[in-house]
């Protein structure tokens, strides 16, 4: 499982692909979403805007992001 440190107290789901790694772009963020790849805590999430804190995970496919 790969970790995200965030300065903030919280980012948003988009940003949080994009700058992870787990996608290569903002663009592909957006379509993974919408086509309802995305899962935040084990539930499919559709809102690109939402916002993920500490403890949130995220799994796209077979990869999985802790955000810290």
């Amino acid at each position: 499982m790969q970790v995200y440190k965030i300065r903030d107290e919280y980012i948003k789901l988009g940003q949080a692909l994009k700058a992870s790694g787990l996608t290569e772009s903002g663009v592909d963020s957006k379509y993974a979403i919408q086509d309802g790849l995305v899962k935040v805590n084990g539930e499919v999430c559709l809102q690109r805007g939402k916002k993920l804190v500490p403890g949130d995970v995220v799994t796209l496919g077979e990869k999985n992001l802790k955000i810290e």
